[in-house]
């Protein structure tokens, strides 16, 4: 009943928030998402999260921040800079060393070219805490962060193709990947369907931790995987994960050599997967250990990995 209440205040207070600056600041034209439609999407999903993972009632902007619009594609290039209560309304990348968002929203613009609402590749030391990715004019060619060398918090990833594109050095932590955009034609794909992923570990990159998240990709259209990587040393650890046709999808094949160093431990999983596979192991890929890892309706062990390229 504590949690129920805490979310119901929480939601009411973000509702509050969001007239505020409807009414201060304006809602432009023709923006895809509004923030009342953001927020009954988030309340809508939380129900679904099992109890004591991350939901849309610990994640994103904390209740009473107050958020600055900030319009228009931004460049961070100041080492150390420290970005609270923004709302961007265009795409955004970091340059430099040290960046720090804190209850931020990030809901890019229209795409001209695949890109994230949040680009830190070419950054390193970024830190995103208590902060909201969702695309306000999606599309097959906008993902929600591409990150390296990044640390990412207590965040709410939605309405994106990917959720987060994982480079060397990237933490995922507490937080909530939920309902990505599924679009039927994507020059990606060489115009076959989006090929959705929750989180997706990149080839030659390493260590990539996913730690007590809720990646949930089980309402998303024909989705990939909850994870996907080809990644050395990945860490997956204390999750719920669900979706696609098989959840996690380990695979070396994109390498041409064996995929070292990988750790799926201590998850609970979801019955939505199109194949009933919590795990698709490569033939050459290493699963350095696998253990604790269970159904999460009846906590009975899932069984062991399929083992096929």
């Amino acid at each position: 009943m504590a949690k129920t209440w805490t979310y119901v205040v929480a939601v009411i207070a973000a509702l509050a928030l969001a007239v505020t600056i409807a009414q201060g600041l304006g809602e432009p034209e023709g923006e895809a998402v509004s923030r009342e439609t953001a927020i009954a999407s988030r309340e809508s999903t939380a129900s679904t999260v099992p109890a004591g993972f991350p939901d849309a009632a610990s994640t994103g902007v904390r209740p009473g921040t107050e958020l600055t619009v900030v319009t228009g594609d931004q460049v961070f290039a100041k080492d150390g800079e420290v970005v609270t209560g923004r709302e961007f309304r265009g795409f955004v990348e970091v340059t430099a060393r040290g960046v720090t968002f804190r209850d931020c929203v990030f809901l890019g613009g229209v795409a001209d070219r695949t890109r994230p609402l949040l680009d830190t590749e070419q950054a390193a030391d970024t830190v995103i805490e208590d902060s909201e990715f969702r695309a306000a004019h999606p599309s097959p060619s906008i993902d929600g962060i591409w990150a390296a060398r990044t640390k990412i918090y207590r965040s709410e990833f939605s309405g994106t193709v990917d959720g987060v594109k994982a480079h060397t050095g990237t933490l995922v932590q507490d937080s909530y990947i939920h309902d990505l955009s599924w679009f039927g034609s994507d020059p990606d794909q060489g115009g076959g369907p989006t090929h959705n992923d929750g989180v997706q570990a990149f080839a030659e990159q390493t260590g990539v931790t996913l730690l007590h998240n809720t990646i949930d990709v089980s309402t998303t259209t024909d989705p990939n995987a909850a994870v996907q990587t080809s990644a050395d040393d990945l860490r997956v650890e204390d999750n719920y994960l669900d979706g696609g046709a098989c959840v996690v999808n380990i695979d070396h094949t994109p390498l041409g050599r064996p995929l070292k160093g990988q750790r799926v431990t201590g998850n609970r999983f979801g019955r939505g997967s199109a194949h009933d596979c919590p795990i698709l192991l490569s033939t050459r890929s290493d699963l350095v250990s696998d253990s604790g890892n269970v159904w999460h309706d009846t906590g009975a062990p899932i069984p062991e990995p399929e083992r096929h390229d």
